[in-house]
């Protein structure tokens, strides 16, 4: 069997052709993402012991463990983060918050070396590593309840020599007394008992769930925020794709102004923000 033999192999049991080509890849052993050394040795034999890693990766590709995994490794906002069990795969959708927050920060009245900025749940670090990536010198903290997921974090953060201070707790409780011109999360906000769990059954459930309505980790926020804003300071967070009014409404109800929504790559609603007044 050669490697195009395997690929019409995979292309024949419905695995779409660039994740069957990221899943050869990993069997060699190659960068899954060096899809040009593939063409050029298409006509390479597929040795039993490669054969064998195929197959197991593919099983695992079936059963529905996100390809992020799989690579033990998922870009976003352009860099590689290491993932792996212990934190979800970061979705293309987030880079929204991202964008978002970055004109946030661009409007801010201080030069950016006087800027404070936090990711809370930060998960593989996803959001504080891109924002550090994009605005050198800006003071950013990211924090999650999870150890676990922090030390994905810390890894990231180490590998890509980005400095984000890391803290440990639920929320805000992480940086108690300390105030920012940018607080940013992408919460749990899935409903529990939502019918698309089971298909998100190999990512951490913590991460995904909040409530009956998928909204209490938002209510939290929301309600913690002005305590740890600076006045004019921003609250932007991720939500569901019904959830933009239901948030739109927390915001406003507990004082914030500014309050909108932006929408995600496919024209969804996908994030939800608002500015906490200078002057109340």
């Amino acid at each position: 069997m050669t490697l195009t033999d395997a690929l019409r192999s995979l292309a024949q049991a419905g695995v779409p052709r660039l994740e069957a080509q990221n899943l050869l890849l990993m069997a060699l052993g190659r960068d899954p993402h060096d899809r040009a050394w593939l063409l050029a040795h298409d006509t390479d034999a597929l040795e039993d012991a490669t054969h064998a890693r195929l197959q197991a990766l593919v099983q695992r590709h079936r059963d529905g463990e996100p390809m992020g995994y799989l690579r033990g490794e998922q870009e976003f906002f352009g860099l590689p983060l290491r993932v792996d069990a212990r934190v979800l795969v970061p979705r293309p959708d987030t880079e929204t918050l991202v964008q978002w927050s970055l004109e946030v920060l661009d409007a801010l009245p201080l030069p950016i070396n006087n800027t404070s900025a936090i990711d809370l749940g930060t998960g593989s670090g996803a959001i504080a590593l891109a924002l550090a990536s994009q605005r050198p010198g800006l003071a950013i903290t990211a924090t999650d309840a999870s150890e676990a997921a922090l030390a994905v974090a810390r890894q990231n953060a180490e590998r890509l020599g980005l400095a984000v201070q890391l803290a440990a707790g639920h929320w805000f409780a992480a940086v108690p007394g300390q105030r920012f011109h940018l607080a940013v999360s992408n919460p749990p906000y899935i409903a529990e008992g939502d019918p698309h769990l089971p298909a998100l059954r190999h990512e951490p459930i913590s991460a995904l769930t909040a409530g009956p309505d998928g909204l209490d980790d938002i209510r939290a926020l929301v309600a913690q925020a002005p305590a740890h804003l600076h006045p004019g300071g921003w609250l932007l967070l991720e939500h569901g794709h019904d959830q933009a009014p239901a948030v739109q409404t927390l915001l406003r109800q507990a004082g914030f102004v500014d309050v909108s929504s932006r929408t995600d790559l496919a024209g969804i609603a996908r994030c939800t923000g608002g500015r906490w007044p200078a002057a109340r």
